[in-house]
């Protein structure tokens, strides 16, 4: 098994005894790949049966994370067997234990029965009620992760307790990363805040976060008075990003259709086509890219051109945050994106009036919607341009 300084020093943890392990730490420093292929092996090699369950924030993060690298540690060692996996019930049996995915938002999980061991993946997504549910029926050892965004719980609840140990990591205790994923991570060193907490793996703060006002919710309205359909282009170095926009109640309802690379124009009409999108349907894409606009017309589509112009930007984003917003919990990019959209910060490391260019693809395509149907006429949020139709 292909194992990280990161599991070694989980191994060792695990080994001595402490009741909380923590890991917190960069981008790519292997925190979740580690702690999977090491509860992987307490359940192999356990004399006795053992329950162990992996608990995320929810299912699509679950399935995007830490299924599919439980999944892909066991094919590369040959380990996988199909007959040991439930896919319905998302359990794993190896020998006499069980290890179990289930996701946070999931009472009767949360506050059912006991279990050996817990690993809670990106702990920093979950309420502490809910994390304190889960603890409290837990018997031996319990695993939390996380990119330390933030201050939260887990640092006055959890590792203030004797029987807690930190390890900390970075991109560079994981020696299985090309040199193309280094150079990739660090050419950003440029920005601070994003260095500081996916570059050194140290703790940042909320400071600066830019949308406001937002919560999770199961499913989209069936009844609404408005909807839009957005896109930002990408392709090869960004993602497409296309988003269904409801207005009902005077609040805004925001489910992620596409967050994907190297979409063309083609794939993007047959998403369309296959999200049920009616061809009445108001569509805002990014003005920068009139053929990509013209071809997903010519499939009988309404799309219309984002209206640009000077502080667009901030205009779109100021709009946004005039309203209540509903993201969909299956909206795992969208969700990732409210948390880290920042300012930039000046050389006091105040926030400014200049987001940074990252964490803003699903924000773009909401923000195009914003300025085409969302402005009002006449209104102080005016920079230079027509109006768009509500």
């Amino acid at each position: 098994m292909k194992a990280t300084t990161v599991f070694e020093k989980n191994l060792s943890a695990y080994g001595k005894g402490y009741r909380y392990i923590v890991n917190k730490g960069s981008t790519r420093s292997s925190k979740t790949y580690s702690q999977l292929q090491l509860l992987y092996l307490i359940a192999e090699l356990s004399n006795q049966p053992k329950v162990i369950s992996v608990v995320s924030e929810s299912m699509p993060h679950l399935k995007k994370g830490c299924i599919r690298d439980f999944k892909e540690i066991l094919q590369s060692e040959g380990k996988w067997i199909n007959s040991c996996w439930h896919a319905t019930d998302k359990i794993y049996r190896v020998n006499k234990s069980m290890i179990e995915f289930f996701s946070a938002d999931n009472p009767g999980k949360v506050h059912g029965p006991s279990r050996d061991i817990l690993y809670v993946n990106e702990c920093i997504n979950i309420d502490y009620e809910t994390y304190r549910q889960l603890a409290i029926r837990t018997t031996e050892t319990i695993f939390l992760d996380c990119n330390p965004c933030f201050e939260f719980w887990l640092d006055e609840k959890v590792l203030t307790q004797p029987e807690a140990i930190l390890i900390h990591s970075t991109y560079k205790d994981n020696e299985y990363l090309t040199e193309a994923q280094v150079r990739e991570i660090e050419s950003n060193r440029g920005d601070k805040d994003w260095w500081l907490v996916y570059g050194e793996g140290l703790t940042g703060s909320l400071k600066g976060v830019i949308i406001k006002d937002w919560d999770i919710v199961e499913k989209m309205p069936q009844v609404y008075k408005n909807r839009w359909i957005g896109i930002d282009f990408g392709f090869t170095n960004d993602p497409t990003a296309i988003v269904d926009i409801r207005l009902a109640g005077g609040e805004l309802w925001i489910d992620e259709l596409l967050y994907s690379k190297g979409y063309d124009n083609l794939m993007i009409a047959e998403t369309l086509r296959t999200c049920g999108i009616p061809k009445d349907t108001a569509i805002i894409a990014d003005s920068a890219e009139p053929k990509s606009i013209k071809e997903i017309s010519a499939f009988g589509w309404k799309v219309e051109p984002a209206q640009k112009g000077k502080d667009s930007i901030n205009t779109g984003i100021a709009v946004l945050n005039r309203y209540k917003k509903h993201i969909t919990r299956r909206s795992t990019n969208i969700i990732n994106e409210y948390r880290n959209y920042r300012w930039q910060t000046d050389i006091n490391g105040e926030p400014n009036n200049k987001p940074t260019d990252r964490y803003n693809h699903s924000i773009d395509a909401q923000r195009y919607i914003c300025l085409n149907k969302l402005m009002e006429r006449n209104s102080p949020l005016s920079y230079g341009i027509a109006r768009g139709r509500k």
